[in-house]
């Protein structure tokens, strides 16, 4: 268990946040209030992931919620909703959704555009300023300028490798790798794949990734090059297709000595490696003659309150709680689930988690923020098929340029619906 001294304070310091001005002095128009006693009652619906639950994190900062605002009685309804599942759940019905969630950053722009997810409020904004990078506060801040949802675990994938098999050295090239060691890739999943465009100039709606009107161009000279690339990665007899999770399975049995993955695979990765475990941020690749640095997508998961609930203050206010340092302390303790709060990464003891680093140096150093635009979610199935087609060597090297030309039409159409 880490022992952050520090943290205690800061669990309270975050309770001082107080609701969006809109709200008023009042918890809510509709909650009773005991005028004797001061006690206001309040029901509050949490949307958590299943393991948060079961572990008992959500219901342990409930728990310090209610002490640090005893003057709430809080009666909880807690259940259990993904992040990734945050958005379809949530915009189905937003008066009638959780009144706090948590969710993956690349739903912004839909929840913002359903009405269904508050902006923070001046002392929330101001946590997450004092607590993030510039791409963690970037990840949760809309098209319209305004920051909604507290980050509270930078969400991007990186590389697991054999340190038997593959030196740090090794480690910083895709073709050293590749010609050394197994090395799995998911190429034919649209969240991976683009990161070989990104590494040859493509830009993904602008450099901000927030001008729907740029569009997305993987075509031209710059993605031939990364066409032909790929083409004779996938001929590489040290080149191993993962899907469904056949890569991780790989690194179990030895078949595989490279994976691509991120956060959620590290205890598994650990388990399969033993001693020999390492990770990394993503490495280049020689794409038309020249090191081109990998980038995956970045972004964050994030807790957000629902303007629509009967409760917004105490809603708001419980969601900066649970991004604050201090939840999410206990969430690293608890589910070893990686921080973001700057002074948390710094510490000694997630120095020393090579997962952990991994995450903070890709996020820094190898990523770009993931589009939040509502014209991202016309972008992954055609990048999803032309993986596939790459994979299944239906894209080679007679028919690359046609192959590619078509799929870079298809794929600029589809975003500009």
């Amino acid at each position: 268990m880490i022992n952050f001294k520090k943290a205690v304070a800061l669990v309270a310091s975050a309770t001082m946040l107080v609701g969006v001005a809109a709200c008023g002095n009042n918890a809510s128009s509709s909650a009773s209030s005991n005028s004797t006693q001061n006690i206001i009652h309040i029901k509050l619906t949490v949307w958590t992931p299943s393991e948060d639950i079961s572990s008992g994190w959500t219901a342990k900062e409930e728990s310090k919620f209610a002490k640090a605002h005893k003057n709430y009685k809080i009666k909880w309804t807690n259940k259990p909703v993904a992040e990734s599942d945050a958005s379809k759940t949530v915009k189905t019905d937003p008066s009638a959704a959780a009144d706090v969630y948590m969710f993956a950053n690349d739903q912004l722009g839909t929840l913002v555009s359903a009405n269904a997810i508050g902006q923070l409020s001046t002392s929330a904004a101001a946590q997450v300023k004092e607590d993030n990078d510039a791409s963690m506060i970037q990840s949760v801040t809309a098209s319209d300028g305004n920051m909604y949802g507290v980050p509270y675990n930078g969400n991007t994938w990186f590389m697991f490798y054999n340190k038997s098999k593959i030196s740090a050295a090794d480690a910083k090239s895709f073709d050293t790798m590749l010609s050394k060691a197994k090395v799995s890739f998911p190429l034919d999943n649209s969240w991976y794949l683009p990161a070989f465009f990104v590494a040859n100039g493509a830009q993904i709606f602008g450099a901000k990734g927030d001008d729907a009107k740029a569009g997305v161009d993987f075509g031209g000279k710059a993605g031939l090059d990364v066409t032909k690339y790929l083409i004779n990665v996938v001929n590489n007899k040290n080149f191993v297709l993962d899907s469904n999770g056949s890569g991780l399975a790989g690194l179990k049995t030895g078949a595989v000595d490279v994976l691509f993955s991120g956060s959620w695979d590290a205890a598994n990765v650990k388990k399969a490696l033993g001693n020999n475990y390492a990770a990394a941020q993503l490495p280049t690749a020689n794409i038309g003659g020249q090191a081109k640095q990998l980038k995956s997508f970045s972004g964050s998961k994030a807790v957000a309150y629902n303007p629509n609930s009967k409760y917004p203050k105490v809603a708001s206010q419980f969601a900066a709680f649970l991004g604050s340092k201090g939840a999410q302390l206990d969430h690293y303790e608890m589910r070893d689930v990686i921080p973001s709060a700057k002074s948390l990464l710094a510490d000694p003891k997630l120095k020393a988690d090579p997962c952990a680093q991994a995450q903070a140096n890709t996020i820094a150093n190898t990523s770009i923020l993931q589009p939040t635009i509502a014209a991202m979610n016309n972008f992954w199935t055609p990048v999803q098929t032309f993986g596939k087609s790459l994979a299944a060597k239906g894209v080679n090297a007679g028919n690359a340029e046609n192959q590619l030309n078509s799929f870079a039409k298809g794929l600029s159409s589809a975003v500009k619906k």
